[in-house]
C-alpha cells in the first residue's frame, strides 16, 4: 500500500470484537497484542524518505463485550508513561506497557 502523504501523528485503530455467529453476538478479543514502541514504515510513500513514529498513547476497551465498560489509556507525558482512568492518574513504568493490557492467551 502506498500513501500519498505520511501523517504527522499516526493512529492505528484495531477492530478488538467479532461476531459469533452461533451466539448471535459480538465478542471482545482479549488477546495480547504486541506493538512496538517506535515504528519506521519502509517504501510506503512514493518519492519519500521512510515514515518512523514512536509511541506516545495507547487507548484499551476495560469491559467484557461492546455494550458495556469504558475506555483507559496510557499517555506518555515528556519522559514518563502516565495511565488515565477517568479522575485517577497515575505514574506508570514503560517496562510494563507490552504486558498491561490483553491477556497473553485468547479467552
Amino acid at each position: 500500500m502506498k500513501i500519498k502523504k505520511p501523517p504527522h501523528i499516526l493512529v492505528i485503530h484495531l477492530k478488538r470484537f467479532k461476531y459469533i455467529e452461533q451466539l448471535g453476538r459480538y465478542k471482545k478479543l482479549s488477546y495480547r497484542v504486541v506493538f512496538p514502541m517506535e515504528l519506521k514504515l519502509t517504501n510506503t510513500v512514493d518519492g519519500a524518505d521512510d515514515s518512523e513514529y514512536s509511541l506516545f498513547a495507547v487507548v484499551v476497551h476495560v469491559g467484557t463485550g461492546p455494550n458495556h465498560g469504558h475506555h483507559v489509556s496510557a499517555v506518555k507525558s515528556h519522559s514518563h508513561w502516565l495511565f488515565l482512568d477517568d479522575e485517577n492518574v497515575d505514574m506508570m513504568d514503560e517496562s510494563i506497557l507490552q504486558s498491561f493490557f490483553g491477556s497473553a492467551q485468547e479467552l
